[in-house]
């Protein structure tokens, strides 16, 4: 509803207007709409745009310029769609009067439209005779469909407005999949199955029928596959550039161009140096594979063994092989440590191959900079030492990277993450996932060097 009303103020401007800028406005709005949900975000959205449109509408009418070079970045304000080009001319009094009539007019039609969104379902809506989702799930719940009133909440949230509509068989291929998907891989057999069955006996009803857009498909699955087994990493994900193929095993060539990646970065170790007051100082950008890494990253552990005091910087880590992140994880205890990693199963390799001969930080202290850009196995290494409480972690919350397990592509615009296998958190109930890792000492990241090298000093000196 909001983009179609968006689309027809758009078509108040002249054909040249919306011919140059009408698909850059229309983006604009549907980004800013996607993240501002909520009445009074989306009066604000709104509010915005009318204003804009008090200065423009008329303008482009009133001053029709000659054929426009590329707008300057400074005719544009950050996060607004805006509709005006600036000249450099006056703005009439007669165009201002203009707009603002139309902005009065705008606006009372745009508050009669949000309130019909925001109103409540009656008892007597069709939605109701529906069954409820998660009471067929075995879950408790009230009478509506549950991926019918998730598909109304996405409607009034998010208007989609389909340039390749999803057609019937289309959906019912990618549902068909996704159920054959969880119920084969799903690290939970049961709930996997139980959750096709549904997914399925939904599909045969018409239920998902109301779904004409692929991203919404996407949206609303992920929400349904999480409701009907209690899993957030379970996810259906769309791409509108076509996926690769996945090849069965990485080629050599890749593997070559890896290793010559990794060479050329130094295995992404930026900086390992000591600073004063023997500290050492890693500034790590990823975990790479220790089957090519492993003899950096021993470099590296021994150039800080002597150090009184340790800080691992990955404020620009997204992550990488959880084998690297235990293999570093591993010098900083002197006997082996229980070491959670989501995406594989507790096993005898879940330990740290803790003692390391010749090692001397198992008593060191131990700080880690993150950021809210920190990231997958990043946070798995600042989780873990944390729960441990073997480490300090200074700086931000970190992204709180969903692992979502293995990737399998559904044909050429879907995937599915799948959690295959399920470890043992001895730690807590909840991990990183969605919400990330919170730091002991939260400050900018910017500052979390100096933080945390205040931190050691204080710590040094009470030794």
């Amino acid at each position: 509803m909001s983009e179609k009303l968006y689309a027809f103020f758009l078509r108040l401007f002249p054909a040249h207007f919306r011919e140059e800028y009408g698909d850059e406005a229309l983006q604009l709005f549907r980004d800013r709409a996607r993240d501002e949900r909520g009445f009074f975000s989306r009066l604000r959205l709104w509010f915005d745009l009318f204003f804009d449109m008090t200065v423009s509408l008329p303008r482009e009418y009133l001053h029709l310029p000659a054929p426009r070079a590329v707008p300057s970045p400074l005719r544009r304000l950050p996060g607004i769609p805006a509709f005006h080009v600036l000249q450099d001319v006056p703005v009439r009094p007669g165009a201002l009067f203009f707009g603002g009539i139309l902005s009065c007019v705008a606006l009372t039609t745009c508050w009669a439209a949000l309130n019909q969104i925001h109103r409540p379902e009656t008892p007597n809506s069709s939605s109701s005779a529906r069954p409820s989702y998660a009471s067929a799930s075995g879950r408790s719940g009230n009478t509506a469909s549950a991926s019918h009133r998730r598909l109304s909440a996405y409607g009034a949230n998010r208007s989609f407005i389909p340039t390749d509509p999803l057609s019937d068989s289309e959906r019912k291929r990618i549902i068909t999949s996704l159920a054959d998907n969880v119920k084969q891989h799903y690290a939970d057999r049961v709930e996997g199955q139980k959750a096709a069955d549904l997914f399925l006996a939904r599909e045969k009803r018409g239920e998902y029928d109301d779904i004409s857009d692929r991203a919404m498909l996407a949206a609303v699955m992920t929400d349904e596959l999480r409701e009907a087994t209690g899993d957030r990493n379970l996810t259906l994900d769309y791409f509108s550039s076509p996926l690769p193929q996945q090849p069965s095993a990485q080629l050599p060539e890749v593997r070559a161009q890896y290793r010559e990646s990794m060479k050329q970065q130094n295995c992404t170790f930026e900086k390992v140096e000591l600073l004063p007051r023997n500290i050492g100082y890693l500034k790590l950008n990823s975990f790479p594979d220790p089957e090519v890494c492993r003899v950096a990253a021993m470099a590296a552990m021994t150039y800080v063994n002597h150090a009184d005091a340790v800080i691992f910087d990955l404020r620009e880590n997204r992550g990488g092989y959880p084998a690297m992140v235990q293999f570093l994880g591993s010098y900083l205890f002197d006997h082996p440590e229980y070491w959670y990693n989501p995406r594989e199963a507790t096993t005898e390799n879940s330990w740290t191959r803790s003692p390391i001969e010749g090692n001397n930080l198992t008593d060191k202290p131990v700080f880690i900079l993150t950021s809210k850009t920190t990231a997958s196995g990043a946070e798995q290494f600042a989780y873990d030492l944390k729960m441990l409480k073997r480490a300090t972690i200074v700086g931000e919350t970190t992204a709180g990277a969903a692992h979502s397990g293995v990737f399998h592509r559904l044909d050429d615009h879907f995937g599915m993450g799948i959690p295959e296998v399920k470890a043992i958190n001895p730690y807590s109930a909840n991990d990183w996932s969605e919400v990330g890792v919170s730091p002991d000492i939260k400050v900018p990241a910017a500052n979390a060097l100096d933080a945390a090298l205040k931190l050691a000093h204080a710590k040094l000196s009470k030794k």
